[in-house]
């Protein structure tokens, strides 16, 4: 039962941090309490958990305009972050998490801003068909989060100059059309700006969850909490991170889903599976972080494959993990038929 609210935000604008103190924020959050968190980031592409930095985004380009490449705990895909885009972040425990109350803030603060709003698809927030907030989704044991973005006055030149859109997302439509599909909010009302938001928000949070709210510093839930930060700062900023490592795989296919795309890849040597790599902008960001594992040391054979992939999803279906709206029993069926089509 939800008995305090508890609101923080950040003037820094450092992504490395701000992804930090997410994560502080996470592992600490009271019993009986919700944490909204508002943040943003200075010119900055955040990938997936299991994305490829190189494949979504023109990294050499980013970092050359000095912008940054972040990579975030959950799953999803990668998103343009600048001044003008606000990022909230929901954090609760598993009791007191509720992705639909949580959505209902955002439509809410939307709303007081004379704007309706409707949650679309697997994880948008849309206006008249038109995307202005992506969302995604993060549990660890019994701490859960639910974040997203906030659209205001992002430079949309900037977001097509960074980000790279899958073929398979572009087919039929082009990079106009894309573009086209997102929607800042001060393009429905000049005078919406990020205090404004930040502002609703705040209130909407307030009145949906009708229990004392207070704002909360990170040293209410730990003393030492600044160095805590500082050190998952320093790990959210390093390479391996971020970019992380490119193995010559020599066996791979990939294809889209509804739920998202998949890039399956294997090295084989003497009919054995030395490494697996998953690239994915699904939600399930654990499940397809771990799968790799399941594969490793397998024959490569439909039978042998088809095991290790059955095994990685009564593994996550049994354990009930997922909080996203879009669970592993959801894409057990699609997995099963890309791996032996496209392999076997």
């Amino acid at each position: 039962m939800i008995k305090q609210i508890f609101t923080i935000s950040t003037a820094g604008t450092d992504p490395w941090r701000n992804i930090a103190l997410e994560e502080f924020l996470l592992l600490n959050v009271p019993e009986d309490s919700v944490i909204l968190y508002l943040w943003r980031n200075h010119r900055t592409v955040v990938i997936g958990r299991n994305q490829n930095a190189w494949n979504e985004c023109r990294v050499e380009r980013l970092e050359a305009d000095g912008g940054k490449v972040a990579r975030r705990l959950s799953g999803g895909g990668a998103v343009f972050h600048d001044l003008g885009n606000v990022n909230f972040t929901f954090i609760a425990r598993r009791a007191d998490y509720s992705v639909e109350r949580q959505l209902s803030v955002l439509v809410e603060a939307v709303g007081r801003l004379g704007i309706d709003a409707v949650p679309s698809g697997r994880n948008d927030v849309t206006i008249s068909g038109r995307k202005f907030s992506g969302n995604a989704f993060y549990q660890t044991g019994d701490n859960c989060y639910h974040h997203g973005t906030i659209l205001i006055r992002t430079d949309t030149e900037d977001l097509a100059r960074y980000l790279k859109a899958a073929p398979a997302k572009l087919a039929g439509k082009g990079i106009e059309s894309v573009r086209s599909r997102v929607v800042n909010l001060s393009e429905l009302d000049e005078t919406i700006d990020v205090e404004r938001v930040r502002e609703a928000m705040l209130a909407a949070f307030a009145e949906v969850y009708a229990v004392p709210c207070r704002e909360l510093r990170p040293t209410d839930l730990h003393p030492d909490a600044e160095a805590m930060i500082e050190r998952r700062r320093e790990f959210f900023a390093s390479w391996d991170w971020r970019l992380g490592r490119s193995l010559p795989f020599d066996i791979s296919a990939e294809r889209r889903f509804p739920w998202g795309g998949i890039k399956l890849q294997f090295q084989v040597e003497r009919g054995r599976v030395e490494d697996a790599g998953v690239e994915t902008d699904a939600l399930q960001a654990d499940f397809f972080a771990n799968l790799p594992e399941y594969f490793q040391g397998a024959h490569f054979t439909r039978e042998e494959m088809l095991g290790a992939l059955n095994r990685a999803i009564a593994t996550e279906t049994e354990g009930d993990a997922a909080v996203s709206t879009a669970p592993v029993a959801g894409l057990a069926d699609d997995l099963r038929d890309f791996l032996t089509e496209e392999f076997f």
